[in-house]
């Protein structure tokens, strides 16, 4: 298992190389900068005066340069200072990554909790009244929006009087409150996903139940119970599994909508703010931010896949 674990390790190093060559490469190609942008805001531009507030930041160097210069200062733990705001980039991002992080892993606990015990009942009890009424309810939360979802809960507290406060309350301040706050958007974004995973899940577990090993295994007169949960369950979780990673992944940078709705300082909603004022260090470190994730829920999802099937790991 050491062994499966450090290739999965060494490939991720590449990845993570490759993500930030393309994201700095793409942030360059868009059009205009950061004095662009602060010298259209005051209405006049200065050629002079852009140039100089390019040369100060660095604009005016080859790209070459500017990438290893970022480079060199990410791997010593200096991730820039915010062009906008002319503060360290870091200390702009580390209060919304709990935010952000705190969301996902609310929603996909939601979804999961949901999803799985839904998918099986409805393989187990195909074709049933309450095998259609489960589809139904996996094929509305596909149809439906997430952030569609959160102004229909957000209209219901307002008619019955329980709406929290749209003010972001720390877990260490007020552990009620934080959660009072986030339950409800972890509920839009969890239905979502739970619809997904119920679909694979059901799927993945129709197709496992028809193997001869579990034939056999009902042919033997076992429990329902052991059939399903022993025999069955495990060899359906892989593609689930993978199904869970990919949607982790997509939660962290795809909460933008949802954390405007609710109004939560997290990650997703100021990269939106970052990337239209040309803030490269703010929206490279956010972008490898949400790379990272991306890159560790799909190794999660390898060792996952090792400890599910240990065939994977000898391949």
């Amino acid at each position: 298992m050491s062994g499966y674990l450090a290739r999965r390790l060494l490939v991720s190093i590449p990845t993570l190389l490759g993500m930030s060559i393309l994201i700095f490469v793409l942030l360059r190609l868009a059009p205009g900068n950061i004095a662009d942008f602060i010298f259209q805001s005051a209405g006049y531009v200065d050629p002079r005066a852009k140039a100089q507030l390019e040369k100060e930041l660095g604009l005016d160097k080859p790209l070459v340069v500017q990438y290893w210069n970022w480079l060199r200062d990410t791997f010593q733990g200096n991730l820039g200072k915010s062009y906008f705001f002319d503060r360290p980039a870091w200390e702009i991002i580390k209060p919304r990554i709990p935010v952000t992080l705190q969301l996902a892993i609310m929603s996909m606990i939601i979804a999961i909790v949901i999803a799985i015990p839904s998918g099986i009942i409805s393989a187990v009890r195909q074709d049933t009244p309450l095998d259609y009424a489960l589809r139904v309810f996996s094929i509305a939360g596909l149809s439906i929006p997430a952030f569609w979802f959160g102004l229909l809960i957000i209209l219901i507290l307002v008619q019955v009087g329980q709406l929290p406060e749209m003010l972001y309350v720390s877990p260490f301040e007020d552990f009620g409150a934080n959660m009072k706050q986030f339950i409800f958007p972890a509920l839009a974004v969890g239905y979502r996903s739970s619809a997904l995973i119920m679909r694979i899940t059901r799927s993945s577990m129709l197709e496992v139940m028809r193997e001869d090993y579990i034939r056999t295994a009902w042919a033997k007169g076992l429990r329902e119970r052991v059939v399903i949960y022993r025999h069955a369950l495990r060899n359906a979780l892989l593609p689930v599994v993978t199904v869970i990673g990919i949607e982790f992944a997509f939660l962290i940078g795809g909460l933008v909508v949802t954390e405007q709705v609710f109004n939560l300082p997290g990650v997703a909603r100021y990269l939106v703010d970052a990337i239209r004022q040309r803030d490269y260090p703010i929206v490279q470190s956010l972008v490898m931010f949400i790379a990272t994730v991306v890159v560790l829920a799909n190794l999660v999802v390898d060792i996952l896949y090792g400890w599910l099937d240990p065939r994977v790991r000898y391949q």
